[in-house]
């Protein structure tokens, strides 16, 4: 076994998995603000906010592709994948709401925001890109974005047709 680690305060070092941090923690406090959470509270948001972070797709675990199981984060930490996303409260004024449900207003809101913001980040501008023509092929599995369901219950798809455009 062979163990890296990096110099502390360098997160450069960290690549991919301090860039999610980065961005977790900007969204905590983009969405948090000047709140006064307890220690409890504060618990519950990072728990939470760390299954979304757990839960994002990272490949396929089968080359099948009638068997589209999406390998997620969460299949290293707990064997299997996260999937319960946070209940969506957000239309409840935050002076109404108890401090549970505060929590868990916070947590709706980092994880429609960081959903947002992740799947921006994936796409790939076309100035950036030199090689032309789709970057899908057959058999490539990739998530069907439904606006009425949580991300976490968005279904995968398997590319059946490429059509060049």
């Amino acid at each position: 076994v062979k163990w890296i680690f990096i110099p502390p305060h360098l997160s450069l070092f960290g690549g991919l998995w301090e860039a999610a941090v980065k961005s977790m923690k900007i969204l905590l406090g983009r969405v948090i603000g000047e709140a006064h959470l307890t220690y409890e509270e504060w618990c519950t948001v990072l728990t939470r906010d760390e299954a979304c972070l757990n839960s994002r797709l990272l490949t396929t675990l089968s080359s099948d592709p009638s068997d589209p199981s999406p390998l997620t984060p969460g299949h290293f930490l707990i064997g299997d994948s996260l999937t319960a996303s946070p209940k969506d409260i957000t239309a409840t004024p935050v002076n109404r709401l108890t401090r549970w449900r505060r929590v868990t207003h916070y947590s709706q809101q980092l994880w429609r925001r960081w959903s947002k913001e992740y799947l921006c980040q994936l796409q790939e501008r076309s100035k950036w890109s030199k090689e032309k023509g789709p970057k899908l092929n057959v058999g490539t599995v990739v998530l069907v974005k439904d606006d009425n369901l949580p991300p976490l219950q968005w279904r995968l798809g398997v590319v059946n047709h490429v059509f060049r455009g």
